[in-house]
């Protein structure tokens, strides 16, 4: 629902044309038109609504377009075809569109109706403990970050968590090969039960050269395996010692965290994981085998959640290892318990790549199953891989993966150059320049990413994105400075004057405006940011075409001068709100 959308207004008449005609109002729902140069909506239901009742389509079609011909929210309907209703509004009803626009601090945004909105948890992070943020995490921490703000705006009530990978092999492995280089360390006593040194003894640095070498070791060498897989199997079983070491990883890795996040403009609601859980495993898997839905196999305790229908093979999911152990399935539905239990849960909502659908797909049965949720409440969003202009997984020159510090830095320096190649700012001081370049690096960054449909992969082409012509971010921080340029040099925003529409000019750009509405719902219902994007980079363009052909603060007819600036306003904050869901910086100047 809305109480700004143009589509909704139309809708509701031309249903009313229908139903007067012995019509479901359903017919009468308005689309933009597929043809804008005929007209800017459409109506294509008199062809539905005549084969349901087996009459002539145009006949109908002329019925209906009589009925419109009064309306004062109409200029013009026309019939076309075998019966499609082209529909122009009025300068009128389009004014008073853009006024409500200009007056809603949300834009026109479209919102959920309050009986329909959802408590969500949203969970985008994924990264694991000890290990560096790299490429591999850019989609689901930016996709993710627009999802949560996008919830938000159509009113529900939304949790982003991080969910740490702090609780597997991994930190055996770590343990190990520390206790391997420091063993004298007061972690490694058995007898000694505490209290430990409050000041870890890694550094995150520490941690990322411990970590490749634990892995590679545990690859090769049987016995240092069986060795990581012991100390993986005593720290979740509380051994102190072990818990104690394991609490310095999380702390340095966490901090380091927030640190690259925030570069992103990326937060967390929520820094959980899976040890978090670790308590809740074992019970609830003790009321799923009284349940009977648990059962022994292989020395494991596993779900089985595979049906005869099924066309692929899902594997059982496994609550307890058959050495004792828990995993990613055990630690998953323990978590959603936890997210039901002490969130209130009524939606979970995981932002991870395409890869890993199987695995939520077993997971989401497991949980349906054993009650936990319902299988309509749960949902993968995955999404593609970002590639390199070879058409693979972005790596390094040197084929490693690429650490999302760096990235960031890629794409910042391009902007410093761009920048420079613009002769951009050069009245600013080197720290203003230096901060926009930041801004318009990331914002390159972000929406070169979720400019593409979530569940494509895409070619990550820095100087693509870092240019300030097309659709890219920096083209979009552009237009906001200078939309933003136009009321100041105005010294006026139009204050509550009502926006009068005369130009085509204008007509296209409160179209546009108008058009917020659908595109809010569409992300949202479809679980795909680009389509804001889409809309952001139209309205910009839509603005640039009103700012060609109309004169603004130099009008001089005084009413006619308050309604543009107030039109420019109101483009101004739409846009401003579309990037801000996003994610984009906006600088103050550019």
């Amino acid at each position: 629902m809305t109480t700004h959308s143009l589509l909704d207004r139309l809708s509701g008449v031309v249903g009313e044309a229908f139903a007067a005609e012995g019509m479901d109002a359903s017919y009468g729902r308005v689309q933009r038109s597929d043809r804008p140069d005929l007209a800017p909506f459409q109506c294509n239901g008199a062809l539905a609504a005549a084969k349901a009742q087996k009459q002539n389509p145009r006949a109908l079609g002329e019925a209906v377009a009589k009925r419109l011909e009064a309306d004062p929210l109409l200029a013009k309907v026309e019939l076309a075809g075998p019966g499609f209703l082209n529909l122009t509004v009025t300068d009128e009803a389009l004014g008073q569109a853009a006024t409500k626009i200009a007056a809603d601090p949300q834009s026109g945004a479209w919102a959920r109706a309050e009986d329909a909105r959802e408590k969500v948890i949203i969970d985008y992070g994924g990264p694991n403990v000890a290990k560096p943020l790299h490429v591999g995490h850019l989609r689901a921490a930016i996709i993710g970050e627009a999802m949560k703000r996008l919830f938000r705006l159509a009113g529900d009530d939304v949790l982003g968590d991080i969910h740490l990978g702090d609780w597997g092999l991994q930190m055996g492995q770590l343990i190990t090969q520390l206790e391997i280089e420091q063993p004298d360390l007061p972690y490694f006593d058995e007898g000694n039960t505490g209290p430990y040194p409050s000041e870890s003894p890694v550094t995150v640095d520490d941690l990322a050269r411990l970590y490749p070498i634990a892995s590679a070791a545990s690859k090769e060498d049987e016995a240092y395996r069986a060795k990581a897989q012991a100390a993986t199997t005593a720290l979740q079983q509380g051994r102190p010692g072990y818990r104690a070491l394991w609490q310095h990883f999380v702390d340095v890795s966490k901090a380091a965290l927030e640190r690259d996040y925030a570069e992103l403009g990326v937060s967390f609601d929520l820094w959980k994981g899976e040890a978090d859980v670790q308590d809740r495993i074992g019970p609830l898997t003790e009321r799923l085998e009284k349940d009977g839905l648990v059962v022994e196999s292989e020395g494991a305790k596993v779900i089985f959640v595979a049906e005869e229908s099924d066309k692929k093979k899902l594997n059982p999911v496994m609550m307890v290892k058959s050495n004792g152990s828990v995993g990613y399935h055990s630690t998953d539905m323990a978590t959603i318990e936890e997210r039901v239990d002490e969130f209130g849960a009524e939606r979970i909502i995981y932002v991870v790549d395409n890869r890993q659908s199987q695995h939520f797909e077993e997971v989401f049965r497991a949980a349906a199953k054993a009650g936990l949720i319902g299988l309509d409440r749960l949902e993968h969003t995955g999404f593609g891989t970002m590639n390199g202009t070879d058409g693979k997984p972005f790596k390094t020159r040197e084929g490693g993966v690429l650490r999302l510090r760096d990235l960031i830095d890629m794409v910042v320096s391009e902007a410093e150059a761009r920048i420079a190649e613009g002769e951009m700012g050069a009245e600013f001081s080197d720290e203003e320049r230096a901060e926009i370049a930041r801004k318009v690096g990331v914002a390159a960054l972000k929406f070169g990413d979720l400019s593409n449909p979530r569940t494509s992969d895409y070619i990550f082409d820095p100087k693509r994105f870092v240019t300030f012509e097309g659709k890219t971010g920096p083209y979009l921080l552009y237009a906001v400075v200078r939309i933003r340029s136009v009321l100041a040099r105005a010294d006026s925003d139009g204050g509550t004057a009502d926006i009068v529409v005369t130009e085509q000019a204008e007509r296209d750009l409160v179209l546009e405006l108008a058009a917020y509405s659908e595109a809010v719902e569409g992300a949202y219902q479809k679980r795909m940011p680009h389509l804001l994007c889409d809309h952001a980079f139209s309205l910009a363009q839509a603005f640039s075409r009103f700012y060609a052909a109309c004169r603004i603060g130099d009008e001089a007819d005084v009413e006619k001068r308050a309604s543009r600036l107030r039109l420019v306003r109101a483009a101004a904050d739409q846009l401003t709100n579309a990037l801000t869901i996003l994610g984009l910086p906006i600088p103050d100047r550019m």
